[in-house]
């Protein structure tokens, strides 16, 4: 065999072994959602279930407020993901294209808050909120997902790419800076904001802390607050369990695979745009 087709078949070899391992874990967690209850709590665990079942799912949706809170979960996500864009391409485009005093040092200032824990945060914001009347309120759990210093750099650095010649070429002709964002920057940054969108709604929807601290009304929490509860009440049955995180899973899921495209040519051009 020619070292070039060696080497293709061990980097091949190590990539189907490395996806195994990645992929393996998700997969038996499909199989244990679908398994008798006390099924899995055998040893050696079964890899398959003997008799597959939909009873767990029932008995997930069956109980009392879990719709509801999938529900609050998928809206405040998708709530999260339009806010978090419309705000961080503005202020991202604005760094990138705008000239003002200062703005190179707010930049950096806004860069430096990058290292400081999301948790510590917390306490401060919940209760600037509480003062403001917004806790236990759809628009209190919203607050934290409006911008991010992250999102305002991941924009930056792509639209910095987009030639100062078309924007230009656009305010010659009397465009506003409204309309330039609109019809001239959004067009070329859309793989970044592919990105951006799936980000956000992965780290919204999967959110546990934020939601834990500012919703106390259980119409209101979230699916991962729920299948926490959940949890409590049912330490013992993984299969159970292993349903409701393929509830949780499923939609981010479907999110990814959807916007996979978009979201891999924003990473890709990312890494090489200067």
């Amino acid at each position: 065999m020619k070292p070039n087709a060696l080497r293709a078949a061990a980097v091949n070899t190590a990539l189907v072994v490395v996806t195994t391992l990645t992929l393996f874990p998700l997969f038996w967690m499909a199989s244990v959602s679908f398994m008798a209850p006390g099924e899995a709590s055998h040893f050696p665990p079964p890899l398959l279930p003997a008799s597959p079942t939909l009873a767990n799912y029932r008995e997930l949706l069956g109980a009392e407020g879990i719709l509801r809170q999938g529900f609050n979960s998928l809206w405040l996500a998708l709530a999260a993901t339009a806010m978090s864009v419309t705000f961080n391409v503005a202020a991202g485009y604005a760094f990138a294209k705008l000239r003002f005093p200062g703005r190179e040092q707010l930049f950096r200032t806004l860069l430096g808050a990058l290292v400081i824990p999301a948790q510590v945060t917390m306490m401060p914001l919940f209760l600037m909120l509480k003062s403001m009347g917004l806790v236990n309120t759809y628009t209190g759990a919203l607050v934290p997902w409006i911008t991010g210093v992250f999102g305002i750099f991941l924009v930056r650095q792509y639209a910095q790419s987009v030639p100062d010649e078309l924007i230009e070429a656009a305010r010659i002709d009397g465009a506003s800076e409204l309309r330039i964002l609109l019809q001239v920057v959004l067009p070329v940054i859309r793989p970044i904001l592919a990105t951006l969108a799936v980000l956000t709604f992965l780290a919204s929807w999967n959110d546990f802390m934020w939601p834990l601290i500012v919703l106390s009304d259980r119409d209101m929490q979230t699916l991962p607050l729920a299948l926490a509860s959940l949890s409590r009440e049912h330490v013992q049955d993984a299969e159970l369990m292993m349903a409701g995180s393929v509830l949780t899973v499923t939609p981010v899921l479907v999110v990814f695979l959807v916007l996979q495209r978009h979201y891999m040519q924003g990473l890709l051009a990312g890494g090489v745009k200067q």
